[in-house]
């Protein structure tokens, strides 16, 4: 019997908060109706004070964990670029808030948006090796904005984690394991100089984006060893997604080189290849690695055509940069696992923010990176802490003090 992997659960955690991108628009005196539409982005997950790349994390794998799951994980990665220590890795942790053995591995992977996909692959070749002896893997992307008030690129901001609980025994998708292609070349189309500053050019991020969708093709391609039909081979289609129209001109430019489409009939079979997909993703913003696997959810919540069996075509990429193309399987239990997941009641439950509670929420988060004491103001929002946190079992961040992390339960 050959070897099988894949994701046996999975879970995502959206923040507490939203922001209305329409209305952001309109604060900055931006073409609202132009921006959601090419952009494809409504609202924008927004963190508050107490809650960060760490919190973030473990609140997103909490609910999806048994006492059976956690003692069955040999290997914990935590893909990140909103790492909040220069040396402590945030896989730490995680590890230590969601009880995991004391045997199990863990490690904090960086590589921009694609971390969480190159820690996926990492997971895969151990699963598939006798060190892992049978045991799961779990994979948690966590990610969240630094300040951009007043940006160009500040509607496409956000935040969230997804966590995936991987395994040979695979309940929501089985990858085609050796069907991969790789397309790497350095870029620097964005960049974290500092922990508090993100940046970079929007034009050369988008090039290199396209550059590598197309290369990595090319290679999953020659992976699968004889020419394949683009349009026949995978019944749907997951895009990294910085933001929803980036996913269209994904698409756009490998029907363009792969099929005999029209130029006219390209949006037709976007919106029923990959548009579902975005139904969560449109909500949350930038979820930087994490955007696959909520595009995935998103997908089996939305689309009643796909079925155990379809093949999915997945698309990643990490600015600097690295992008990856590979296959998987739908399973039977698909769609019942991504329901169970509730993403869309998580993000109904947000608080929506005006302006002026966004932009102090932003500038207090931002006051607190890289300081050697930090006590959150939990009033800064009402009494949305006492609301939304209190007795729900979320990891919090307590505060800073001598610059060791205080992390407790709410």
């Amino acid at each position: 019997m050959s070897l099988r992997v894949g994701i046996e659960k999975l879970s995502v955690y959206p923040a507490s908060c939203s922001l209305d991108i329409g209305a952001l628009c309109m604060a900055r005196g931006l073409d609202a109706e132009r921006t959601l539409s090419d952009l494809m982005i409504e609202q924008r997950a927004v963190n508050p004070p107490w809650e960060d790349a760490v919190t973030l994390a473990v609140n997103s794998a909490e609910p999806l964990l048994t006492a059976e799951d956690r003692s069955s994980i040999g290997l914990l990665l935590v893909g990140t670029e909103s790492s909040v220590d220069q040396e402590k890795p945030v896989s730490s942790w995680v590890h230590h808030y969601l009880g995991l053995p004391d045997d199990c591995l863990n490690l904090e992977v960086k590589h921009a948006c694609f971390a969480a996909t190159g820690a996926l692959e990492l997971a895969k070749a151990w699963i598939a090796s006798p060190s892992s002896k049978g045991r799961k893997a779990l994979i948690v992307s966590t990610d969240q904005t630094t300040m951009t008030i007043g940006e160009p690129w500040e509607p496409v901001c956000g935040a969230g984690a997804a966590a995936v609980l991987l395994s040979r025994e695979p309940r929501v998708i089985e990858y085609e394991l050796g069907r991969c292609g790789v397309f790497a070349h350095e870029v620097s189309d964005v960049i974290r100089p500092n922990m508090r500053l993100e940046t970079g050019n929007s034009e050369t991020s988008l090039f290199a984006y396209l550059t590598a969708v197309e290369g990595a093709y090319a290679r999953y391609v020659e992976s699968v060893g004889e020419p394949i039909d683009f349009n026949q081979h995978f019944h749907r289609m997951l895009y990294h997604t910085p933001f929803g129209g980036m996913t269209y001109r994904a698409h756009r430019a490998l029907l363009k080189l792969n099929s005999n489409l029209k130029n006219s009939e390209t949006w037709q079979n976007y919106s029923v290849k990959t548009l579902p997909a975005l139904r969560y993703n449109k909500r949350m913003g930038a979820t930087y690695g994490a955007s696959t696997f909520i595009g995935l959810i998103g997908l089996l919540d939305s689309d009643p055509d796909v079925k155990a069996g379809d093949r999915l075509g997945i698309f990643a990429y990490g600015s600097g940069s690295c992008a990856q193309f590979y296959s998987a399987i739908v399973m039977p239990e698909a769609q019942a696992i991504a329901s169970k997941v509730g993403l869309q009641a998580q993000l109904d439950a947000r608080r929506p923010l005006t302006i002026d509670e966004y932009e102090t929420v932003e500038k207090e988060r931002d006051a607190h990176v890289g300081v050697s004491h930090f006590t959150p103001t939990w009033d800064i929002l009402g009494d949305w802490y006492e609301r939304f946190y209190r007795g729900k079992k979320l990891l919090v961040l307590r505060g800073i003090a001598d610059y060791y992390r205080e992390y407790d339960w709410s």
